[in-house]
């Protein structure tokens, strides 16, 4: 449910931003091998970008590619006389980035799991039907409800919940889902960039110590106006009525410890902010505590509800979460830090960042993430590790997060409402608002450059 990453040692008390200027390259980018790498990434990321027509997990093609550009690049440094030693230190540097993001996203697909098997959003979503607004009222209900819940939840999550409410009052109005799902769409990543927590980019830049909790939320305001420009434009193309009425209310109640375990979640991320910023620990290990609050409070409903036949087992819950989405972390981290390591990455630092500035950079950034993952696309620029100040970090960081709107194919979000959608949400439909899409994210970038560029 969440889109948008086993274990490490002592390398993670390394500080990651110092340990990645002082990594070595091979510096073999102009070598058949290195150039057969990047090949074998562009096919890999073309199955997954190809994932809705071939059904093939996402995660299958990037693991075999991490694995072929691993296996060359031993092969390279063995015959150029590099030691082995760099070899693995870079690689347990992937294995440490990789296990950090892994952990913290597991914790969090677990506490939504739980929140999901306890009816928490059957009954918001149960809520919200039973109010009976109109379309356009509905129509800003669920895009203000997805902006905040994506800023906690992932956009996948949020937009899935919210869309089954859109789908539930709009079956008789084609048109209403349309728009509404581009307004989810837009929500649930505009959302996520102003949140450590929301989405997975912003979450990497965290971790990565390039800016500290408070910060991100500088990006407030250009997110909410990313959101509400397009909104507003398509406010008026929203049907002036109401959804027909069902005869009778429905009913969802919440199963017992619903409420509570909410509140630990809430709980979770105040201790991942606390354990980052008071004690100077890596966010995932005040996640892991967390998940031993649900553990030890699994166990309580366990010993009161269980004779009800109200089984509560959080290890069902860790089961479930979404291992396609982890284990496509872990082929994106090895293959772009792969292709780094060979040196592919410094020279699109050059390009991009040298030669053509770190706003023009940044704002290019964000329209390829709405053709490319913004994940893999993220990770390299904190692999390049341009210098730049604040602000800029916090642009790229608002780009990446919300170009996949562009396109109805650049976030998870999109693709998941078309396959909801029973036709009424396609690629031209969202395609057809693109432009005011476009305009919201101008909109977001001035925002941000008149508030935080100093």
């Amino acid at each position: 449910m969440l889109r948008k990453l086993l274990t490490i040692s002592l390398l993670l008390a390394l500080p990651g931003v110092a340990f990645a200027e002082e990594m070595e390259i091979l510096g073999m980018t102009g070598t058949q091998r290195g150039l057969y790498c990047v090949l074998i990434f562009i096919i890999a990321y073309a199955l997954v970008m190809a994932e809705e027509f071939t059904h093939m997990r996402k995660s299958k093609p990037v693991i075999l590619a991490a694995g072929i550009i691993w296996a060359q690049i031993a092969w390279m440094a063995s015959t150029n006389g590099v030691a082995a030693e760099t070899v693995h230190k870079v690689f347990e540097y992937n294995l440490g980035e990789f296990a950090e993001l892994m952990l913290f996203l597991l914790v969090a697909m677990t506490y939504i799991n739980a929140m999901a098997e306890r009816n928490v959003f059957e009954a918001l979503r149960a809520w919200l039907i039973n109010r009976r607004f109109g379309y356009r009222k509905l129509f800003w209900i669920t895009g203000i409800i997805t902006f905040f819940l994506s800023s906690v939840a992932d956009n996948l999550t949020s937009a899935l919940l919210v869309g089954a409410v859109v789908m539930a009052v709009g079956v008789n109005s084609p048109k209403f889902v349309a728009l509404g799902f581009i307004n989810l769409v837009s929500a649930a990543n505009a959302g996520g960039a102003f949140s450590p927590f929301g989405d997975i980019t912003t979450l990497m830049v965290w971790q990565d110590g390039k800016a500290d909790f408070f910060d991100f939320f500088t990006l407030f305001i250009p997110s909410v106006v990313n959101f509400v420009v397009p909104a507003a434009i398509m406010h008026f193309s929203i049907p002036d009525e109401a959804p027909i009425p069902n005869e009778e209310d429905e009913q969802i109640d919440l199963k017992p410890g619903a409420i509570a375990i909410a509140g630990l979640f809430v709980l979770t991320i105040a201790t991942a902010v606390s354990f980052k910023q008071f004690l100077h620990l890596p966010p995932f290990m005040g996640m892991m505590v967390g998940l031993g609050y649900l553990m030890m409070y699994g166990y309580r409903l366990k010993l009161i509800f269980s004779y009800k036949g109200d089984k509560f087992d959080v290890y069902q819950h860790v089961k479930d979460s979404e291992w396609d989405t982890l284990l496509f972390f872990f082929g994106v981290i090895f293959a772009v830090g792969g292709l780094g390591f060979i040196g592919y990455l410094q020279l699109a630092s050059a390009a991009m960042y040298e030669g053509l500035g770190p706003t023009t950079a940044n704002v290019l950034i964000g329209v390829l993430s709405a053709i490319v993952d913004n994940i893999p696309v993220m990770f390299a620029v904190l692999q390049m590790n341009p210098d730049m100040p604040l602000y800029q970090w916090m642009l790229v960081t608002l780009t990446a997060g919300v170009g996949g709107t562009m396109l109805s194919i650049g976030s998870a979000a999109g693709v998941a409402l078309m396959g909801t959608s029973r036709g009424m949400y396609t690629f031209f439909s969202h395609l057809k608002w693109t432009w005011a899409i476009v305009l919201g994210y101008i909109a977001s970038i001035i925002v941000h450059l008149m508030i935080n560029g100093g």
